[in-house]
């Protein structure tokens, strides 16, 4: 037997491309991300001038998005979340939040709505703006069937009136453009849902007040209320007419394609998954500077085995997770996902980044409980990855039921 071995070539090494990205990335980080990630969250505020400079040199655009998805590898979008994250996770969130509710449109809308509304979330870099993803609510997080906000169309104007509530949006309220899932048919549970554009300005959406976070605290989070805000016809995602057959075919029994919000979320794992890798990168980099260079008993704590074994571990851990990451990424791009390898890559970066940032603070002693050294914001940071886009337990339970092809509860 012959075989091909040109086919069989195998190489986890970056493009040239790939390392120039990483390298662009990692620089703004380094240069102007991290000398301001502590004032930033101290402030709990959007950091608007950080999102002028990334918008200013081509980093939070449309256009640089769109680059990143070209990519048929699937890793640009990681790649530069890494970086972006290794630099600060708060201000990392409030750079890149917007790109859920692009990652929603994209998900549901047709291309004039693309072309239309993507811009918008982003602005320019004289005028900068942010979009706003909003799917959870107070009682439906990661049970979206219990999604309680209406949409309702009036056929007399061509206009869907939105009643509801909204929770834990990031940039909600500040958006200029909001994203906001609803329920058209309630029957229909999950497959009774659409996706639609609030566009700025539109009477009837309320956010009061930003919620105060543990973490991530440069990205804005608030409650969204939507009180008959009402938003032409052409808003709905996709068409009436698109939705007019989905909701058909559910309600005729048949098979209904995946909901605008879980499409955006298999969209967004190995993304949020990098996003925590890289705040775990960061952590371990700091708490291996810091045994180099800290003496106990006349050398260095990195000399002690206990200090040396646990940062090999987190440098093995963190790889492992990147590499599932990447892997994620790929697949997402070239195949789609068998086992459940978005939810895997997200679950295993979100419980690395909390282990590894805590074992930072453990290796900083009392320093490390401290503001004055970064790796207790790290911590704060890290621990919504086993919240956020889905729980530890959810991406489990999705891991779960890919691997045994049952609806396991």
């Amino acid at each position: 037997m012959t075989t091909d071995r040109t086919a069989m070539t195998f190489s986890l090494e970056l493009s040239d491309e790939q390392q120039e990205l990483r390298d662009w990335v990692h620089g703004f980080a380094e240069q102007t991300i991290r000398p301001a990630a502590r004032e930033w969250d101290e402030r709990e505020e959007t950091p608007w001038p950080i999102i002028q400079e990334a918008a200013k040199i081509g980093l939070y655009s449309f256009e640089t998005l769109a680059t990143f998805w070209a990519d048929d590898t699937g890793l640009s979008l990681p790649i530069a979340n890494e970086e972006l994250f290794w630099g600060d996770g708060g201000i990392g969130m409030a750079i890149f939040g917007t790109t859920l509710a692009v990652a929603g449109i994209f998900a549901a809308g047709t291309p004039d709505q693309v072309a239309e509304w993507v811009p918008q979330c982003y602005g320019d870099a004289d005028d900068p703006k942010v979009a706003a993803f909003c799917s959870s609510e107070p009682g439906a997080g990661s049970d979206v069937a219990a999604m309680r906000t209406r949409a309702v169309y009036d056929e007399a104007t061509d206009e869907w009136v939105l009643n509801g509530q909204k929770a834990w949006a990031t940039n909600g309220g500040i958006a200029n453009v909001h994203v906001v899932q609803a329920v058209v048919d309630p029957v229909l549970g999950s497959r009774g849902q659409a996706a639609f554009v609030v566009p700025p300005g539109t009477k009837g959406l309320e956010s009061p007040s930003k919620i105060r976070k543990h973490g991530l605290r440069a990205s804005h989070t608030a409650d969204v209320f939507l009180d008959d805000a009402r938003v032409p016809g052409t808003c709905l995602l996709g068409g009436k007419e698109k939705l007019d057959e989905r909701l058909a075919r559910a309600r005729e029994g048949g098979k209904s394609s995946a909901q605008a919000a879980m499409k955006t979320f298999e969209l967004s794992r190995p993304t949020v998954g990098a996003q925590a890798v890289g705040i775990a990168r960061a952590a371990y980099e700091t708490a291996l500077e810091y045994a180099q260079q800290r003496e106990t008993f006349g050398r260095p704590i990195i000399e002690n085995q206990s200090i040396a074994f646990t940062l090999a571990d987190m440098r093995m851990e963190i790889d492992a997770a990147r590499l599932l990451v990447w892997r994620a990424a790929w697949l997402g791009r070239n195949g789609g996902f068998t086992a459940g390898e978005g939810s895997m890559s997200k679950l295993k970066a979100g419980r690395v980044a909390t282990w590894a940032t805590e074992r930072a603070i453990q290796i900083l002693g009392g320093n490390g409980y401290t503001r004055e050294f970064p790796v207790e914001r790290m911590h704060r940071d890290a621990k919504i990855y086993d919240i956020f886009e889905g729980t530890e337990q959810i991406q489990q339970l999705v891991v779960a039921r890919a691997i045994s092809g049952r609806h396991i509860a």
